[in-house]
C-alpha cells in the first residue's frame, strides 16, 4: 500500500492510500469512493481484494473523503460541488480512468461522472454498488432535518434511530418505536464501529444532505457513460434497489446485475462473489 496526502482546489488534502500495481497506467486504475461514516481504512480489504482480482498491472485509489480519516474537514461551503471537485483532482492525482461508488460514495460517483459528461474526466467504466440516490422521489427526506438535530444535541442513540428508521423504510426495523430503537442504538454505539461511526457524525449530516437534497444535486444522470454498471445486493433495502432500476431505466446502454448474495456491506466486508464480479466488469 501506498499512502500520500493531495492537496484540494481549496488549500486542504485528502489522504489517498494506493494498492496494487504502483505504476499502472490510468485505464488500469479504479478510484473507489466509499460510504457515510466510513473511512478508507475501512475499505482495505476490499481495495486489496479488488486489486488482485483485476491482476497484475492494475491498481486501486481510495481515499477519505473530507471530514473523516486523515483528510481536512469539510469546507463552510461544503456541498456535492465539494465531492465532485475531490473526485477530479484524486483522478488528476493518479491518472485514474475508472471509478466506483458505494453506498453515499455511488452518489459522489454518479453525480462527479454526470458533471465530467463529455469532458477529460469523464470515466471509461464507472460503476456503482447500493447507490444511495434521491432518484424521482425514491427517498423520503423528512427525517433529516431530525436527524441533524440529534447530531447536534449529541443524542446519538436517537440520531442513529433516525437514520436507521429513515434510510431503511418499511422494514421491521423502521416499525420499532423511535424511543426503543434509540435506546437500541445507543448500547449499540458503545462497539468499536460504531464509536467510529458516532465521532463521524457531524460530517454526515453534512453529506446526507448534499446527496439528498433534490435542489443542490444534479438529476440528468442520461449523459453518463453506456458503460455504467449498477449493481445492488439481493439482501440490500428496497431503497437501493428500486434506486438502481431506476438509475438503468434513465441511463441509455447501462446494465443492472443484482448480486445474489450481496447485502449493503458487502464492499467493505469484501465478499468474494462481488469482489469477482466487480474485477470482471473492470477487466471487460
Amino acid at each position: 500500500m501506498k499512502e500520500r496526502d493531495i492537496k484540494t482546489h481549496d488549500g486542504g488534502k485528502l489522504a489517498l492510500y494506493s494498492y496494487g500495481t504502483e505504476n499502472a497506467p490510468g485505464e488500469r486504475r479504479v478510484v473507489l469512493i466509499g460510504g457515510a461514516f466510513l473511512t478508507a481504512l475501512i475499505y482495505r480489504p476490499f481495495s486489496i481484494a479488488l486489486a488482485k482480482g483485476l491482476g497484475e498491472g492494475w491498481a486501486v485509489d481510495v481515499y477519505d473523503r473530507r471530514g473523516r480519516g486523515k483528510s481536512t474537514e469539510q469546507p463552510q461551503d461544503y456541498s456535492m460541488s465539494t465531492e465532485i471537485a475531490d473526485v477530479r483532482t484524486i483522478m488528476d492525482a493518479t491518472g485514474a480512468r475508472n471509478i466506483m461508488g458505494h453506498s453515499l460514495g455511488g452518489a459522489v460517483a454518479l453525480n462527479a461522472a454526470q458533471e465530467f459528461a463529455g469532458t477529460a474526466h469523464q470515466p471509461d467504466k464507472l460503476a456503482v454498488y447500493d447507490a444511495a440516490v434521491n432518484i424521482d422521489g425514491s427517498m423520503d427526506t423528512a427525517w433529516l432535518d431530525g436527524f441533524a438535530e440529534s447530531v447536534n444535541q449529541g443524542d446519538v442513540g436517537r440520531a442513529l434511530a433516525r437514520m436507521k428508521r429513515g434510510m431503511h423504510p418499511g422494514t421491521a426495523l423502521a416499525r420499532v418505536p423511535e424511543p426503543v430503537l434509540a435506546g437500541l442504538m445507543a448500547v449499540v454505539s458503545r462497539t468499536r464501529i460504531n464509536k467510529l461511526f458516532r465521532e463521524l457524525m457531524p460530517s454526515g449530516v453534512g453529506e446526507l444532505k448534499a446527496a439528498f437534497d433534490a435542489a443542490d444535486t444534479p438529476r440528468d444522470f442520461s449523459v453518463l457513460p453506456p458503460t455504467t454498471h449498477f449493481m445492488v445486493g439481493k439482501k440490500s433495502p428496497r431503497f437501493y434497489k428500486v434506486t438502481a432500476a431506476r438509475l438503468n431505466r434513465a441511463v441509455p446502454g447501462s446494465t443492472l446485475e443484482v448480486s445474489p448474495k450481496g447485502f449493503h456491506g458487502s464492499v467493505p466486508a469484501a465478499v468474494n462473489e462481488l469482489v469477482s464480479d466487480i474485477s470482471d466488469y473492470f477487466k471487460g
